[in-house]
């Protein structure tokens, strides 16, 4: 085999002869293949997707590789959203698109909530650093940030090819300070951030408390805006709202413009409901579509995951699309979250993440305030997200006695009263903590 894409057409074939057309085409025709290194094999699908591959088709697909390689890989299943965290796209990859449909101003639903932000993200595309530089754009998840920086990416290599542009989100740029350091190697590291035209940031917030990282991404900002190139970040709060972000930092993410997303109003929903089902060839009545518009009110990415259930259980079971389909696909797609054990741990590395502190830190006995004030805000944040007992989580706090569980939670929930930000701090932790 020549190259990994027609390794990759060898397997899709295996898979058409042992599955049929509609399984196929439904679910293993909008996966793309990412990487294999002789042992491991990675495979990007949206989260939507991929549950379903890996429990009713993972027998399939590992048989699909034995016929083609001779043996299994390892498989890995990761969402197109990620890849982009560790790719220049300079190159020109199609891994920023997803569901066959690419992420540009055109399929983008604009509507009051977004409009600005949308506004201030194409005049960037279009003129870079003449308009806005920085350009810093913050909403809650799933409302369309990165679909706009995937946008920006695609109309400036429309309009200049040659544009060297580099895509990352700011957990990965952490991951690559931190083998730089441990390689003793920061050139490769400044070469690529520090010499391109667009430097495009996805998730920065995961930079603060990190003061290494900090510190190289304020000398990688001041280089680039030095040579007046251009810069677009994105977070899920604004500047003043991130929690142990360096002032320097802080200031100069708002020297640019600042542009926020809100959640979508009711006809912006009913519009990216109708454009989802459009782009799938699904024909979706009005009472159905007004239906799904209000139940799911806040996630865009939620709305297009409904009108793609939809699209497979009318594919494979048959039938119209009526409201009682409508309602199963809201039901599936809102009961896929996360076990209670995994959700517990994601809240308190977040909290963690947040406060500059450890994970280890947190369920220690450390009593400075720093790791103190992290574990009462991440007892807070577990008892407010599950069901568990005080007993239940004192376990997952190196078992302390239930009465200081309660402590946490009383003093919390007295602080929040009073502090707007702490509440802000509070809610991106539990909204970072659910995202799969």
């Amino acid at each position: 085999m020549e190259s990994l894409n027609e390794m990759w057409s060898l397997v899709c074939d295996e898979l058409r002869r042992s599955l049929n057309d509609v399984i196929y085409n439904v679910w293993f025709a909008p996966i793309e293949i990412v990487s294999f290194d002789g042992l491991k094999v990675e495979l990007a699908v949206s989260e939507f997707k991929k549950t379903t591959i890996e429990k009713q088709f993972g027998a399939d697909l590992a048989e699909a590789f034995k016929s083609v390689l001779g043996f299994v890989p390892e498989i890995e299943i990761i969402d197109p959203d990620k890849v982009i965290s560790n790719i220049d796209t300079s190159a020109g990859s199609d891994l920023l698109d997803s569901d066959g449909e690419r992420n540009t101003f055109d399929t983008f639903v604009v509507g009051s909530s977004n409009r600005f932000a949308y506004a201030a993200a194409k005049a960037v595309a279009e003129k870079p650093v003449d308009e806005y530089n920085p350009l810093f754009i913050h909403g809650s998840s799933g409302l369309g940030k990165t679909h706009l920086l995937c946008a920006i990416r695609n109309e400036i290599l429309e309009r200049n090819p040659d544009a060297k542009i580099v895509f990352t989100r700011g957990e990965e740029f952490v991951n690559l300070i931190v083998e730089g350091i441990r390689k003793q190697d920061m050139n490769s590291i400044h070469d690529k951030f520090r010499n391109c035209d667009v430097l495009l940031v996805d998730d920065i917030q995961f930079i603060a408390g990190k003061p290494s990282t900090q510190e190289e991404f304020f000398h990688t900002f001041n280089a680039l805006w030095e040579d007046h190139k251009q810069i677009v970040l994105v977070s899920d709060s604004t500047p003043k709202d991130i929690a142990v972000l360096d002032e320097r930092l802080r200031t100069r993410f708002e020297w640019g413009l600042i542009a926020d997303i809100q959640p979508p109003d009711f006809e912006t929903r009913v519009a990216i409901v109708q454009r989802k089902a459009n782009h799938l060839g699904l024909d979706i009545p009005n009472e159905v579509t007004d239906f799904i518009a209000e139940k799911v009110k806040t996630n865009i990415r939620q709305l297009e995951g409904v009108v793609k259930k939809i699209y497979a259980l009318v594919n494979l079971e048959g039938g119209p699309v009526t409201i009682s389909v409508a309602q199963s696909a809201i039901r599936d797609i809102a009961s896929e979250g996360l076990p209670v054990s995994e959700l517990v741990n994601k809240l308190i590395s977040e909290s963690a993440r947040t406060f500059g502190v450890s994970k280890d830190d947190i369920i220690s006995k450390k009593k400075d305030a720093k790791t103190a004030n992290a574990r009462q805000i991440a007892i807070y944040a577990v008892k407010e997200c599950t069901d568990l007992t005080q007993q239940e989580i004192s376990e997952y706090f190196g078992g302390r006695d239930r009465t200081a569980i309660h402590y946490a939670v009383k003093q919390t929930a007295k602080m929040l009263e009073s502090d707007s930000s702490l509440k802000r701090t509070l809610d991106n932790i539990i909204k970072n903590s659910k995202e799969q």
